[in-house]
């Protein structure tokens, strides 16, 4: 399974990002998506997760009502909306995909994207 994000970049505080995530190897509809951060010296962090169909999601408390992860089965993609941005949301965004579990913990998925720089300026 390969994943690729795009739509990483430089924004204010306050602005909005989309990112992207593109996945080619596998049925995609088959597939939980999600969405983690890594900031520099820190863990690798959970953002977001979305089932097979997109009818479920999970959310870190920290992004709760700034953004929002949906799906296209159709284009095997999936995005991550991120409002409201805050420096704090600075990090390397990384895609990841599941095909039986619908976590929370990287643990939880198999298969990673390279990661997208988001850099959030104040």
């Amino acid at each position: 399974v390969q994943l690729v994000e795009s739509g990483g970049g430089l924004v204010q505080a306050g602005g909005s990002l989309r990112l992207s995530c593109a996945v080619s190897g596998r049925t995609f509809s088959m597939l939980v998506m999600g969405w983690f951060r890594q900031a520099p010296g820190l863990e690798r962090e959970f953002v977001a997760s979305i089932s097979w169909s997109g009818s479920n999601t999970h959310y870190a408390d920290s992004v709760k009502g700034r953004f929002t992860i949906s799906r296209d089965n159709a284009k095997s993609t999936t995005y991550l909306q991120m409002n409201s941005l805050k420096p704090e949301d600075t990090a390397v965004y990384f895609c990841a995909a599941d095909a039986v579990r619908f976590g929370r913990n990287s643990q939880d998925f198999d298969f990673w994207g390279q990661g997208t720089q988001v850099t959030v300026s104040s």
